[in-house]
C-alpha cells in the first residue's frame, strides 16, 4: 500500500511539474505577444506611435509621438491622469501609476508635436484625442509631459548605479535632526542664481533640475526672505552641475512650505545623487518682492450657473477650440444633420481679481500671441482656466476646455484706472485691484454635460492652473463647489477657495 502511494505521488508530481512547465511556456508566449503588440507601431514607424524616453525602465519616461516619420515631445499643458492612462494603455502596460509634469525625466529632446491635449478617457490611442495641431505649441523644453506606468510582473530594473536616481525611490522631508541651509549662487544680484543646499556640515551642492517648478522656487524665495519667485529655471546659466555637485533630487513642494527642508526629496541609497536630462542643468530661481495674486470670485459662479441646450450650429467657433465633449465631434463626423443637434451646457461667469502688488501679465511675449478670427482679438494665454466636474468618489466625469484667453481689466475697484484691453492688439494683463471677467454668454464659458447622468457632483474652476505665471500664492486660484444636476435644473453652491 505504501509503495502504491509513493508511486501515485511520483506520477502526480510529474504531471504537476509538466503542467507548471506548460503554463510557463504559455505565459512566456503571451508576454512575448504583448511585447510585440506594444511596440509594433513603433517598430513599423506608423503615424501616432508613442514611446517613453529618459526613464530608468521601459515603463517610465517623457512621452514622444511619431508624426511624419519624426519623433516629437508632448507638452504638459492640461496633462493629467486621463491622458496618462491612455499612454500606458496604448503601450500595453497594466495602468498608470503617476503622470508627470515639468520635464520630470529631463527636458524635451525634440520639438513639441502636441500641446493642450484633451482626452475623454475612452480613446485607444493618444492621437484620437483633440489637441491644438501638429507642432502648434507655446512650450519650453522644461515642460515635457511624462508617465510612470504600472510595470509588467516580469519587469527588471537596471542594477546600480540606477538605484541612485531611481524614480521609485521614496521621498521624505529632511530629517528634523538635520539642518538644511539654502543659498543662491552665480547670479547678477542676490535675488537670483542656482539654488545650493548644505545638509548639516556637508559641502554645498546644487539641486537636480528634474521637475523643478514655480512651487519649489516660491519656497526657496520665502526661506531666504527674498519675496516671491518670479521665475523657476532648469538651466546651467548660473553655473551647472559641473560647478556645483548635486546634493538633492526629486524635490517636490506643495508650495506653502516655509523651508525647503519641509518639501519631499528622494531618499538616496548610499548617498549617491544623479540627475536625469541634461547633466549640467540644475535648479535656479529669480526672486522678487513684487508679485500678482489672483483670487477666484466664487460668488459670481454660484449666482450665474445655469443650463442651456444649445444647437451645434451656434457652436462652430467653440468647436474649433475643442470646447465640447468628444461625442459632439463624433456627431459632427457621422451625422449629416449635426448642425441641428443640441448640446446641454452648464454655463457660468468666471471672474479673477488681482489682489497682489503688481500686474498679472501673460508669460508669452506679444509677438507670440495668436489671432483668433472667430473672436476677432489676440489670445495671449492658451491655458488660463480649467473647468472640471468630478463625481463624489473624485473621478473626473466632465471637463470644459477653454483653449485660449485674452486678459484685460474688465472692472476695477473705485479709484483704479483700467490699463489693459484686448481690442486693437492692446496690451493684455490684469492690473492690481482689477478683475478679468468672462461672462457666461461667451464661447467656451461652460462644461458640456450632455452625456452626464443626473446626480450630485463637484465642480472645480481653476485659474492659472499650471502655475505658469508667478503668483504670491496658488492656494486661492480655484473654487470647489457642490453641483446638483437634475433633468432640467442645475444648482451650484457651497463654493470654497482651494488650489488648482
Amino acid at each position: 500500500m505504501l509503495a502504491l502511494r509513493v508511486l501515485w505521488l511520483t506520477v502526480m508530481g510529474g504531471h504537476l511539474a509538466a503542467a507548471v512547465v506548460h503554463q510557463s511556456i504559455q505565459d512566456a508566449r503571451q508576454e512575448q505577444q504583448q511585447l510585440i503588440q506594444r511596440y509594433i507601431k513603433t517598430l513599423n514607424k506608423e503615424e501616432g506611435a508613442i514611446r517613453l524616453v529618459g526613464g530608468d525602465a521601459e515603463y517610465e519616461g517623457n512621452i514622444e509621438v511619431l508624426h511624419n516619420s519624426k519623433w516629437g515631445a508632448i507638452c504638459d499643458d492640461e496633462w493629467d491622469a486621463t491622458e496618462g492612462e491612455i499612454v500606458c494603455r496604448q503601450l500595453g502596460f497594466l495602468g498608470l501609476r503617476r503622470y508627470t509634469h515639468s520635464g520630470y525625466f529631463g527636458p524635451a529632446r525634440r520639438r513639441y508635436w502636441m500641446d493642450n491635449l484633451y482626452c475623454e478617457g475612452h480613446e485607444q490611442e493618444l492621437i484620437e484625442c483633440h489637441f491644438d495641431g501638429w507642432g502648434v505649441n507655446d512650450c519650453e523644453p522644461s515642460e515635457a509631459a511624462g508617465v510612470i506606468c504600472i510595470p509588467p510582473t516580469n519587469a527588471v530594473r537596471p542594477p546600480l548605479p540606477a538605484l541612485a536616481d531611481d524614480r521609485q525611490l521614496p521621498k521624505y522631508p529632511i530629517h528634523p535632526s538635520s539642518r538644511l541651509y539654502v543659498r543662491l549662487r552665480g547670479g547678477r544680484s542676490r535675488n537670483e542664481g542656482r539654488v545650493e543646499v548644505r545638509i548639516d556640515g556637508q559641502p554645498w551642492g546644487s539641486i537636480c533640475a528634474d521637475g523643478w517648478s514655480m512651487l519649489e522656487a516660491n519656497v526657496v524665495c520665502r526661506q531666504l526672505s527674498l519675496g516671491y519667485a518670479r521665475d523657476a529655471f532648469q538651466t546651467d546659466y548660473f553655473g551647472g552641475a559641473n560647478v556645483s555637485r548635486p546634493m538633492l533630487s526629486g524635490t517636490e513642494c506643495y508650495g506653502n512650505e516655509t523651508e525647503l527642508a519641509d518639501c519631499l526629496h528622494h531618499n538616496h541609497i548610499r548617498g549617491i545623487v544623479s540627475c536625469h536630462g541634461s547633466r549640467q542643468h540644475v535648479a535656479a530661481v529669480i526672486c522678487d518682492y513684487l508679485s500678482p495674486d489672483l483670487v477666484v470670485d466664487y460668488y459670481e459662479i454660484e449666482q450665474t450657473a445655469h443650463l442651456e441646450d444649445r444647437p451645434m450650429v451656434l457652436m462652430q467657433c467653440a468647436m474649433e477650440e475643442n470646447c465640447v465633449s468628444n461625442e459632439a465631434y463624433q456627431i459632427q463626423r457621422d451625422n449629416p444633420s449635426w448642425r441641428y443637434q443640441t448640446r446641454r451646457l452648464l454655463k457660468f461667469t468666471a471672474a479673477a481679481i488681482n489682489a497682489g502688488n503688481t500686474d498679472f501679465r501673460p508669460f508669452k511675449e506679444k509677438n507670440q500671441w495668436e489671432w483668433h478670427m472667430c473672436h476677432m482679438h489676440y489670445h495671449s494665454m492658451e491655458v488660463f482656466a480649467t473647468f472640471d466636474i468630478f463625481d463624489l468618489q473624485g473621478h473626473k466625469v466632465a471637463q470644459g476646455h477653454k483653449a485660449s484667453f485674452c486678459l484685460e481689466d474688465s472692472s476695477c475697484l473705485p479709484g483704479v484706472s483700467k490699463k489693459y484691453n484686448c481690442a486693437n492688439f492692446g496690451d493684455q494683463g490684469i492690473s492690481v485691484n482689477c478683475s478679468d471677467v468672462y461672462l457666461y454668454n461667451l464661447d467656451c464659458q461652460w462644461v458640456d454635460i450632455t452625456e452626464l447622468p443626473r446626480g450630485s457632483y463637484i465642480l472645480k474652476i481653476a485659474i492659472n492652473p499650471e502655475f505658469k505665471v508667478a503668483e504670491m500664492s496658488y492656494d486661492n486660484n480655484a473654487a470647489i463647489c457642490d453641483l446638483f444636476y437634475t433633468e432640467n435644473y442645475a444648482r451650484v453652491d457651497n463654493c470654497r477657495l482651494a488650489r488648482p
